[in-house]
């Protein structure tokens, strides 16, 4: 079985809940939203397996005016 699919059969059995993306054409990624974190796990045809952990607290920092600065900040 390709490591993709073990961990995808591994999350859903644990209940871990996470939504699958394609942002670069040589990987899958799948996004999970913990309690305190997100992970990013990209993994590769060849199965192998890139992690990133963003971790913090779950405060509340602003409100739509931050949406707003934010979308203005990253647009193209």
């Amino acid at each position: 079985m390709h490591p993709l699919y073990a961990l995808l059969a591994r999350l859903e059995a644990n209940g871990i809940h996470f939504t699958i993306g394609r942002h670069r054409p040589d990987t899958v990624m799948l996004t999970l939203t913990l309690v305190g974190e997100r992970v990013e796990i990209d993994v590769f045809e060849d199965g192998r397996m890139e992690v990133s952990r963003f971790t913090g607290n779950e405060d509340v920092v602003g409100d739509a005016s931050l949406v707003d600065e934010l979308v203005r900040m990253n647009s193209d």
